[in-house]
């Protein structure tokens, strides 16, 4: 980034604690404290800061949990706790990088295809390689900038394998 500094999550989360502090949003505040010891217990484990793909990838766990947490409250019958799962997982995915699009995701694994058939000696992959080729894949997507939902790209490299 240019002249302008630029911020972390978790420097945002801090700053986002202190505006719910002053507006009294106990449920924000609950939530985004929760992020924060999240973010600051792995920071912990690895005895330096984190990088950025390191905290993005913290709180895709935290709204991959929530979201189990929605199905399980949903099948119990408790859609009061489903509904304050799901406004959780709202604030989280806020601090996240922009989802890819179907397109992007698509393009980036066709891409990732198409390297791996090159560096193959041009014989292209198939299902047997689907491993390999969402290492290629995330590997990109993180690389981008962009997060993608691991099922939806699961599902396109199997599609685009089986071809």
């Amino acid at each position: 980034m240019s002249e302008q500094e630029k911020v972390t999550i978790g420097t945002r989360i801090g700053k986002d604690i202190i505006a719910a502090m002053r507006a009294k949003d106990e449920h924000v505040l609950t939530t985004l404290r929760m992020v924060k010891s999240a973010l600051k217990n792995k920071e912990i484990d690895k005895r330096e800061p984190l990088t950025d793909a390191e905290e993005t990838q913290i709180l895709t766990t935290l709204i991959k949990q929530r979201r189990e947490s929605v199905d399980s409250f949903t099948k119990g019958g408790r859609p009061e706790l489903a509904a304050k799962e799901q406004l959780e997982i709202a604030m989280i995915e806020g601090y996240l990088p922009q989802s890819a699009s179907d397109d992007e995701v698509r393009a980036l694994v066709q891409g990732a295809i198409h390297s791996l058939t090159e560096s193959g000696g041009g014989v292209k992959p198939g299902p047997r390689d689907m491993g390999t080729v969402m290492k290629v894949v995330q590997q990109r997507i993180l690389a981008s900038g962009l997060r993608a939902d691991g099922k939806i790209v699961s599902e396109m490299v199997k599609a685009e394998l089986a071809g």
